[in-house]
This record gives structure tokens, C-alpha cells and sequence, in this order.
């Protein structure tokens, strides 16, 4: 069923009305008055809908029913992501959305490579990525992308999460299961990842000193725009969001 996103809750009554790119989505998507749709208010009620009429600037559904998002998890994740090269970032974006994060956050480090310059100027592309990805993946917020230039200021506010779970490849680790056993009584929870270098050896002791938990992902390799992704589901099984 297709699937919009309406920030304006001011707007919903009886009917609701879609403005701007969606309106012309709508159209795209050739939708005829009587089709069934979803509106989503971006703070996880969805409003199941019946399209009234369309035209290019405007469209408005009938609102049949309204209920809470099924597709947005128990625990409110935040991923940190050292930034990585190229388009590494929008696959990174695009899976984390669909598994379930709440924001993503990527931060300079010492071992990241990619210029961090014109960062600021990706954010829109990368919000909309976000979008787009939440609306195919049935969430019922639209998860923020942001750059966040400090280390320092990434630790504190991952730490201030229930749970910070620091992913490292070497040395003295928990296993990621161990750490993960008591997901389910989590309310929120950080996953943070370095870039394609990984971490230095003084960034993961930082980690350890806040209270961040040091983290194994087992034996294999996994690459900056995968560890993430793999982090993040196993979190959301083992708080019981893959039931």
C-alpha cells in the first residue's frame, strides 16, 4: 500500500491533505479517487486512508482509520558511523532505516579518510534517502541523518543512551551476544562503528572509559557500511523486535 508522510497533524480530520513532492507522487504512482493509502504523521501513527482527489499541487484522503505504526521498534536505536568513502553513506543510510534505527549519525575520527569539508552539504540528499526508505520499510518516523564533526562529543552522546555498544576489532572485548542480554528491557541504545580504517586503539579506550561496552562481532572482517547493518539487527533480535 503506498505510503506518505504528513507532518502538519493540524490537518487531520475527517480528511487529510497532501502537499508538495507527495502530492505529485501521488500522481506518478497514478492513484485513482477510492484507492487505499497510508499517511503516516512522522511520530508513528498511521492514518489508513481512501484518496478523494489528486491533482499536481494537491491531493486529499479520507481518513478511514488511525493507529499506531507497527513498523516502529520497542527500542530507540542511534547509530554513530565513523564516515566512510563515496556512496558508502546512502547504503548505510537505506539499511539502517529499514532495520530499524531511530537517527544516524556520522563523526569524524582519527582514521577517517574521506574529506569532511563538505559533509554539511550532503545532509539534504541523505535526509531524503532516509525518507525514501522509511516509506517503502513501513516506519513510522522518518529517522535524521546528521554529521557530527567532534569524537568526543559523539562518545557523550551515544553514552548518555541505556546501552552504547562500541564495535572493535581487537583486543579485550564482550561478545556482542553478552552485551545484548538484556535488550529487552532497553528503551533506547547506541551502535557506534568506525569508518574503513577502524578505530584507534586510544579512541576505543576513550570508548571504555565513558562506559560504552567494547564489542566482538566474531571472528570475520566485516566492512565499514556492513557492520553497522549486522550490529543493528542483532540488536533488534535480541530485544524482540524480529518476532
Amino acid at each position: 500500500m503506498p505510503r506518505f508522510f504528513v507532518n502538519d497533524t493540524e490537518e487531520f480530520g475527517k480528511t487529510a491533505v497532501i502537499r508538495g513532492r507527495d502530492a505529485e507522487h501521488i500522481r506518478v504512482l497514478r492513484l485513482r479517487p477510492g484507492e487505499a493509502m497510508t499517511i503516516c504523521d512522522g511520530r508513528g501513527t498511521d492514518y489508513r486512508c481512501r484518496l478523494v482527489r489528486s491533482d499536481k499541487d494537491e491531493a486529499e484522503a479520507e481518513i478511514l482509520e488511525v493507529v499506531p505504526c507497527p513498523g516502529e521498534p520497542s527500542v530507540k536505536v542511534r547509530i554513530f558511523c565513523g564516515l566512510p568513502k563515496g556512496d558508502k553513506t546512502d547504503y548505510i543510510i537505506q539499511k539502517c532505516v529499514e532495520a530499524g534505527a531511530s537517527e544516524i549519525v556520522f563523526f569524524d575520527s582519527e582514521r577517517v579518510i574521506q574529506r569532511t569539508d563538505g559533509v554539511s552539504k550532503k545532509l539534504e540528499r541523505w535526509n531524503r534517502i532516509s525518507e525514501e526508505a522509511a516509506k517503502q520499510s513501513g516506519r513510522g518516523i522518518i529517522p535524521t541523518v546528521s554529521w557530527m564533526p567532534g569524537f568526543g562529543q559523539m562518545l557523550k552522546e551515544a553514552t548518555e543512551c541505556d546501552s552504547a555498544l562500541f564495535m572493535y576489532e581487537t583486543g579485550k572485548r564482550k561478545a556482542l551476544s553478552e552485551a545484548l542480554k538484556d535488550a529487552k528491557e532497553l528503551n533506547t541504545a547506541a551502535i557506534i562503528t568506525g569508518p574503513e580504517g577502524g578505530f584507534e586503539p586510544s579512541e576505543a579506550e576513550a570508548a571504555r572509559q565513558t562506559g560504552a561496552h567494547i564489542c566482538s562481532m566474531g571472528a570475520r572482517i566485516l566492512r565499514c557500511e556492513t557492520a553497522p547493518v549486522v550490529a543493528l539487527t542483532s540488536l533488534m533480535f535480541a530485544s524482540g523486535n524480529l518476532e
